[in-house]
């Protein structure tokens, strides 16, 4: 059983609240067996709103943003025992140009510099 959304659980607990003090003001009961049926009613009401609000669908596949560069490249030479020629793909790893001005104040730290990670 998938566990509720956040819209789930917001709207089911509103409405049994608002409903709950909506029926015991309107019906100005104030016996336990009275305020019992009220609660129980305010909780089913509660529920039945919960289960009814629409549940986001998820997608089919998440589109991730790299920052990688695919490059295809034909094959090295063909063989008689190859029956389809199809190119090999490969991945290259696209970087930042670094300018000289940068390289030089990293060469001339008196210190060991610490690039930080990529996330």
């Amino acid at each position: 059983m998938p566990r509720p959304t956040v819209a789930q659980l917001t709207y089911g607990s509103c409405t049994v609240i608002l409903s709950t003090l909506a029926m015991l003001l309107l019906s100005q009961t104030s016996s336990g067996p009275g305020i019992a049926v009220v609660v129980v009613a305010a909780v089913a009401l509660g529920v039945l709103v919960a289960m009814t609000v629409p549940v986001p669908k998820p997608s089919r596949a998440p589109v991730a943003r790299s920052t990688t560069l695919s490059v295809i490249r034909p094959a090295a030479r063909p063989t008689a025992s190859v029956t389809a020629s199809r190119p090999e793909p490969v991945t290259v790893a696209a970087r930042a140009p670094v300018h000289a001005s940068v390289r030089a104040s990293v060469a001339s730290a008196s210190e060991a510099v610490r690039e930080p990670m990529a996330p």
